[in-house]
């Protein structure tokens, strides 16, 4: 998979999948928008891909702000000309069922998790339009596939993902977008191990995530990051509205 001469944002591109992601696609020749909340990763991931020889260009956004998702579109029109692929990675986490979740909270996961999709993809569907067209992969979940205990909001934004992809593929192909989407299972994130680190019983805790799916591992960062550019390449031209499950088997039981 070549994307040489290939412009794209990642958002939450400071660490974890989104880290991967833009380092990945630098490797495979794309000049890389990296957008994420906090500067001082973001700017990190740049410089890892500058001193690899890689092209890259930081934007500092919270997506769930169209201020900031406009912003960050016209950063990699006025740098680099164009923009060809979108990764709409940018997610937060909180625990919580119906009753427990604050409102507050509720609403701050799915303004970031899924209003910063919508937000992302508006803006840069503008942009693609003008050119030849182009391509959106979102980072949904498993948890978008299936319910997992205590974190309505998270499962709800990550549905709601799927479902946002789907609809946006089929309005957007006549322009020659392609939206797809990935589902990866737990991985080895900061937000995951921050998450774990919170349990009572971090071990146990990490141990329960592994043994409940048949490859009795978490994923890496790497191998996300992987699938994301297989949905995104020319050689897979022909999907739009596709969800890729790589979660070690636990949506296959």
């Amino acid at each position: 998979m070549s994307f040489t001469n290939k412009v794209a944002i990642v958002t939450g591109a400071g660490v974890g999948i989104g880290q991967a992601t833009a380092l990945l696609l630098a490797r495979q020749g794309a000049r890389v928008v990296v957008a994420d909340y906090d500067a001082a990763v973001g700017a990190n991931t740049v410089e890892l891909i500058r001193k690899a020889g890689g092209e890259a260009a930081f934007v500092q956004a919270d997506v769930s702000k169209a201020t900031d998702a406009e912003k960050m579109v016209k950063t990699a029109l006025d740098t680099y000309g164009r923009l060809d692929i979108l990764v709409n990675n940018a997610g937060i986490y909180t625990k919580g069922d119906t009753l427990t979740t604050a409102q507050s909270d509720w609403e701050r996961i799915l303004g970031v998790n899924l209003t910063g999709v919508f937000l992302c993809s508006k803006y840069a569907i503008e942009a693609m339009k003008k050119t030849d067209g182009g391509v959106i992969v979102n980072v949904a979940s498993e948890a978008g596939l299936v319910a997992i205990r205590n974190q309505v909001a998270y499962n709800v934004s990550k549905s709601g993902v799927i479902a946002l992809t789907k609809s946006t593929a089929v309005d957007f192909a006549p322009h020659n977008i392609r939206v797809n989407c990935i589902c990866p299972g737990t991985t080895e994130t900061p937000l995951v191990k921050a998450s774990v680190a919170r349990e009572a019983d971090p071990a146990k805790a990490r141990r329960a995530l592994e043994e409940c799916r048949p490859l009795n591992r978490l994923g890496r960062a790497e191998e996300i990051a992987a699938g994301i550019l297989s949905l995104a390449a020319d050689e897979l031209g022909y999907a739009t509205g596709a969800v890729l499950s790589v979660d070690g088997g636990y949506t296959a039981q």
